[in-house]
Formats: C-alpha cells, sequence, structure tokens
C-alpha cells in the first residue's frame, strides 16, 4: 500500500525502505491500490514528481489478468474510453497477451491515472458471453514511461543518475 501509515496495521511500502528513506521525505511517484503490485518509483524531488505524474506525460503499461473474454470489441471501446464519475476512462494501447480458461491476459498501456483507472474502465466492459461486468483479478505495473521493473517483488535500488536523465527526457518531453 503506498502510504506513510495506515490506520488498520497494514504493511505499507515504506516498511521496505530504510528509515532513512522515510525520514528524508521520499516520495512515491504515482501510487498503487492495495490490490496492485508492480514498479513504483520515490523521488525527493517535487518537480520530478508532477512532471511524471502530469496525464500525458508519461505512459505506464500494466499486465492484468481480466475475468471473462476480452474480444477485439471489447479492446476497441477500451481505447476509445468509457465514461465514469471520474471522468473519461480510457487505455491507450490494449495488446491480448495470453487466455487462460475464463480469463483474459492484457498488456494495458495509459497515459493518466485517475483512482483505480484500469479496474474501472474494465469492470464497465461486459463478457459478451456471459453479459457480467469484466473483473481484472490481478494488476501489475511492469513500466513507467521508459523504465521497466527489473527486479523481484520487495526489492529496491537506486536509479543511476543516467537512467534519471533518460526518464526524464524521454517521458516528460516525448
Amino acid at each position: 500500500m503506498v502510504t506513510r501509515r495506515d490506520d488498520l496495521g497494514r504493511k505499507t511500502v515504506y516498511e521496505l525502505l530504510p528509515q532513512w528513506a522515510f525520514d528524508n521525505g521520499w516520495m512515491p511517484i504515482g501510487r498503487l491500490d492495495l490490490a496492485s503490485k508492480g514498479l513504483l518509483l520515490f523521488t525527493r524531488d517535487g518537480s520530478i514528481n508532477n512532471a511524471l505524474t502530469k496525464p500525458k506525460n508519461c505512459i505506464k503499461t500494466y499486465e492484468i489478468w481480466v475475468r471473462g473474454f476480452v474480444s477485439n470489441e471489447l479492446i476497441a471501446t477500451a481505447l476509445v474510453g468509457v465514461h465514469s464519475p471520474f471522468g473519461l476512462l480510457r487505455a491507450l494501447e490494449v495488446q491480448k497477451i495470453g487466455v487462460g480458461g475464463a480469463k483474459t491476459k492484457l498488456r494495458v498501456c495509459i497515459d493518466e491515472g485517475k483512482n483505480r483507472h484500469i479496474r474501472r474502465l474494465f469492470g464497465a466492459l461486459k463478457d459478451p458471453k456471459f453479459q457480467t461486468p469484466l473483473k481484472v483479478l490481478d494488476l501489475k505495473r511492469v513500466s513507467i514511461g521508459s523504465f521497466s521493473l527489473d527486479m523481484q517483488s520487495a526489492c529496491w535500488r537506486f536509479l543511476t543518475p543516467l537512467e534519471e536523465k533518460i526518464l526524464l527526457e524521454t517521458d516528460v518531453t516525448h
């Protein structure tokens, strides 16, 4: 969970970081909800955070498992978008990368991250066979801009100065 403290006593990402990171103002670039996993970047520089979280500045890629059959028509709808109380929810790119029984594995790219964006987007779509809403069962962020997940869960490392420079140059300026 991406919060410094949880009123219910659940673990947060800050428990994975050394105490000095918590004490020295490290903040996440974006968020992951409790049911999500994957790449999360931290910075102490608010301008970097703002640049990478501003809509349209940085593409985030996720691999998701959805309960239900995701047809090409549903993919087209996800690309056009669906209206929600949070505004228009859409994906920039959706690629079917696997099927397992009544589940579909997708690679989804977005350039903004409204609250539970991907879960709400696919939840607004209906399985064509059963006419039931799709449900995201597993969601893993695999990249933020040009930076891809390259380590096991619950591990962390610093970006090199070159990685920071490439991330900012390629993702904020496109």
